[in-house]
């Protein structure tokens, strides 16, 4: 990710979190595509093993909440999990979804074109998802997300990944973290970003991206903060806010 400019100056990314979910089941290629029609700059996805292997697009441990599947994600294959498709609705793999933000860049535009934000929760999927960046070539179009233990997993496999750290104190992380890690965003929740934490991170050579914000009352405030990026589940409300329409 970097940081968005237009005629009217600096403005945050606007990063979509899970596609478009309001309007289109979360972690699908229809919720990526809705995002990216919207004006996402990038468009965070959720990444899960199969039980061969193979990264797909899934917040939760099993299917159930959003599939009716009682199975947990790593106990069925890809070609099973594809079982479950209805239509244009299915359980995606990372390929595809990478290969969809792709596919919306317009190559004559002179700004970068959107970009996937990976979500790792645990270090796990770290290496089979890194190995589906790089066989795509799509290490430019991808950065990532998580907690450090996941983050330091995908530095150890790549020392120029774009990394947000996803950090839940007040307190800016230590320095031998910081140096291990040497992410480029700092990524609390929304309600710990003000201001100073803005600065504080900046003195520290990080920018910050921030979660989940909804309402525009708290979009504008993160606006105005000063933050790099914000993820929303409303993506078209997030940058029509940031492109001061309403």
């Amino acid at each position: 990710m970097t940081t968005a400019r237009s005629t009217t100056g600096w403005k945050p990314l606007a990063v979509a979190h899970r596609g478009d979910p309001y309007r289109y089941r979360e972690n699908t290629l229809p919720s990526i595509e809705s995002a990216l029609a919207a004006g996402a700059d990038a468009v965070e996805v959720d990444v899960q093993l199969t039980r061969d292997q193979v990264p797909v697009l899934l917040h939760d441990r099993t299917l159930e909440r959003l599939w009716g599947d009682t199975r947990a994600v790593d106990r069925v294959t890809a070609e099973q999990l594809d079982e479950l498709r209805r239509g244009a609705l299915a359980v995606p793999t990372l390929a595809e979804a990478v290969k969809a933000v792709a596919a919306a860049h317009d190559p004559r535009a002179e700004q970068p074109g959107p970009r996937l934000l990976i979500d790792l929760d645990d270090p796990g999927p770290a290496a089979a998802t890194w190995s589906v960046v790089t066989g795509l070539g799509a290490e430019r179009q991808v950065a990532f997300c998580g907690p450090a233990t996941a983050m330091l997993a995908v530095r150890a496999l790549s020392p120029t990944a774009d990394i947000a750290l996803t950090w839940k104190q007040p307190r800016l992380p230590g320095r031998a973290l910081l140096d291990d890690l040497r992410p480029r965003y700092l990524n609390p929740p929304f309600g710990l970003v003000t201001a100073e934490f803005v600065l504080g991170a900046a003195d520290a050579g990080l920018s910050v991206s921030t979660w989940t914000a909804d309402l525009r009352r708290t979009m504008r405030r993160l606006r105005d903060t000063g933050v790099a990026a914000i993820t929303s589940n409303r993506i078209g409300v997030l940058r029509s806010v940031l492109d001061g329409r309403r």
